[in-house]
């Protein structure tokens, strides 16, 4: 057997500020509704791609250990897209590993996919368009194309494969904003993204929160664009509590939330009364990304290690998008 190409990319977690939740296009990723987002700084994978010419199989290593199963499935199903993109034939061996909790809504599965496009591509020799990456990216893991550019990104939600994009609104110096990470759980969560994407419209609440999704959107961004926190911390707030509505209203239901999770929230909110600039945000997990200024990010990581069954606090602040290293 031989090496045709060898590339390592590193691509960015992401912590979305309007969410994605629900599909228009479950084959394709094509979201319901636009979303914007964050990089987070340090908090990444890193994915090795070799294509190697006569392998009959396409192997995984992931976290150190040989994996097999549905992790491998999703991996291969995405090198199929690449390989119809560039018009390979070959399979790969494919290096991958998470600084962070893997599942546990630290957008694990957007940096894995995001990394193993970027490497793709790269270790095939095709250069391409980061619009087209997004595109490539999203059909993985939807997340995955807000994880490519950097900075502050917008998903497009779009009606194709070619018009559902990403791209960046703001860099990374644009707005010093902390996330500061509450862990509360590192357990894989029971029912991943994935499937919950599938069961969104079985909930009474997603139509109206796809309805105005649209103007949530548009405030967030201004508020990004002339960093008004208030402004920001409202709409954000708002929704995350509107994305994980839907996902207890479904059928069946989601329930990601654990009770430290709610006591963290609260707090927050009180926090903020107080004067200090900081908010809540939740992906499809029980972890709180508590979004603050970075003149604050001190004080909320301290109180935050005051309180009990927090196991982890991880602090991000905006990052570069994917790259090969």
């Amino acid at each position: 057997m031989t090496i045709i190409g060898r590339a390592t990319a590193q691509a960015p977690a992401n912590i979305a500020f309007i969410k994605y939740w629900g599909n228009r296009d479950q084959a394709l990723n094509v979201p319901q509704n636009s979303s914007l987002s964050m990089n987070l700084a340090g908090l990444y994978a890193e994915t090795t791609v070799i294509w190697i010419d006569e392998a009959s199989e396409d192997r995984l290593a992931l976290n150190g250990d040989t994996t097999i199963g549905e992790a491998l499935a999703r991996v291969s199903a995405h090198l199929d897209v690449l390989r119809q993109r560039i018009g390979f034939r070959h399979r790969a061996d494919v290096i991958s590993s998470n600084n962070f909790p893997m599942g546990a809504g630290i957008a694990s599965s957007a940096a894995a996919f995001a990394a193993l496009t970027v490497a793709g591509a790269a270790a095939a020799g095709i250069d391409l368009s980061e619009r087209e990456l997004t595109t490539l990216a999203r059909i993985g893991s939807g997340s995955a194309s807000r994880s490519v550019p950097s900075g502050f990104v917008e998903w497009h939600a779009g009606n194709s494969h070619e018009s559902s994009y990403a791209e960046s609104i703001a860099a990374p110096d644009h707005w010093q904003l902390i996330d500061v990470i509450a862990v509360v759980s590192g357990v894989h969560k029971a029912v991943g993204s994935k499937m919950g994407h599938r069961s969104a419209d079985t909930s009474d609440l997603q139509a109206a929160r796809v309805s105005g999704a649209d103007v949530r959107l548009e405030n967030c961004r201004r508020a990004i664009v002339e960093r008004d926190f208030a402004a920001f911390a409202r709409v954000v707030e708002h929704d995350s509590n509107l994305m994980h509505a839907v996902m207890m209203t479904s059928r069946p239901p989601l329930f990601y939330w654990l009770p430290p999770t709610l006591t963290i929230m609260e707090q927050v909110r009180g926090w903020r009364a107080e004067g200090l600039n900081v908010c809540y945000t939740l992906d499809a997990g029980a972890n709180v990304h508590c979004i603050c200024t970075a003149d604050t990010a001190d004080i909320v990581r301290n109180r935050l290690m005051e309180m009990s069954d927090i196991i982890d606090i991880r602090s991000a602040s905006v990052g570069e998008g994917s790259r090969c290293i």
